[in-house]
């Protein structure tokens, strides 16, 4: 069976509701995906890194419980495991404070194996952190030389906004990488202080990779490729909140891209009917996430959806 990869870092958010705590849960943007893959069945590998402590002992518990591949995340003793404050506005909308405190010498682990038309996906800051960008490229370059699909979600939040012009170089070295660029409005404002998603598609995107997903909250989703232009609408809810929202939408299409067995050879000339069929679980399992505070989908959703899915 194809295997899905992810690499990105593990954190425990901790969610504030009118200025209370109201939970405290694993997390990160490619975390939460994974973990929503892996209450789905799929085999999933992940890496990551944690620190030798208590909340690092408690993530790796979650992760063996929830079917994440625990022998390529990097354990490491200087450092403490990071954390995340979450503080959520009256529409559910978060906003971040963000407690790190890594070694200098970081993600030393050994790459999974990558087999043809297996996944990887990447995302956040993590993917252009200028003090893992090493490691990251050349994972990408192993991931490119076995033939993966390469799914990159940039998921730039305004907390790194001074940063922008810094990353711009990796940002722009993942997007060539990529066969599937999946990005939301707010990423694309904070990144190049744009806000059409076609313009966003002509001027920054299609020259590196031509299959772009621009993901606009309740104005819907819109999908780009070389042949074509879609626009999907989405269910219209009121959030308990959408912290883990695109994240669960790319569980959901990553999840489509497997059902429908779709591979990277097909990507370049899919019919509109398979990404619609692929883009409607995305926007299925981010519908779901969105009447929790937990940032993935449910265990009984998982069920039924491998069921009539």
């Amino acid at each position: 069976m194809r295997k899905i990869i992810g690499i990105g870092e593990t954190i425990l958010d901790i969610i504030f509701k009118n200025g209370q705590p109201t939970k405290a849960l694993p997390g990160g943007s490619v975390f939460n995906t994974m973990v929503s893959l892996g209450r789905l069945g799929i085999p999933v590998h992940f890496i990551t890194e944690l620190g030798q402590d208590q909340v690092g002992n408690n993530i790796l518990s979650f992760m063996r419980e929830n079917n994440l591949s625990t022998e390529n995340v990097d354990i490491f003793c200087e450092g403490k495991s990071p954390v995340s404050l979450a503080f959520l506005n009256d529409q559910n909308e978060a906003r971040y404070m963000f407690y790190t405190q890594y070694p200098e010498n970081r993600l030393n682990v050994i790459w999974p194996r990558i087999d043809p038309d297996d996944i990887l996906i990447l995302g956040s800051y993590y993917a252009v952190n200028p003090s893992l960008r090493y490691r990251i490229t050349e994972f990408l370059e192993y991931a490119r030389e076995r033939k993966a699909i390469i799914y990159y979600d940039p998921n730039f939040r305004k907390a790194h906004a001074h940063e922008a012009m810094r990353i711009t170089p990796s940002l722009l070295e993942n997007f060539e990488y990529a066969d599937i660029i999946r990005g939301s409005e707010e990423d694309f404002e904070t990144l190049f202080n744009l806000s059409d998603p076609g313009k966003v598609y002509l001027d920054k995107i299609k020259f590196y990779c031509p299959n772009f997903i621009y993901t606009r909250g309740p104005k819907g989703v819109e999908l780009f490729t070389a042949q074509t232009h879609l626009h999907f609408d989405v269910p219209q809810i009121k959030p308990v909140s959408t912290i883990g929202a695109g994240d669960n939408f790319n569980a959901g299409l990553l999840y489509g891209i497997l059902r429908e067995n779709i591979s990277r050879s097909q990507l370049e000339n899919l019919s509109p009917e398979k990404w619609s069929d692929i883009i409607s679980s995305g926007i299925d399992f981010s519908l779901e996430v969105c009447n929790s505070y937990d940032n993935y989908i449910s265990t009984e959703f998982a069920a039924k959806y491998r069921t009539t899915h």
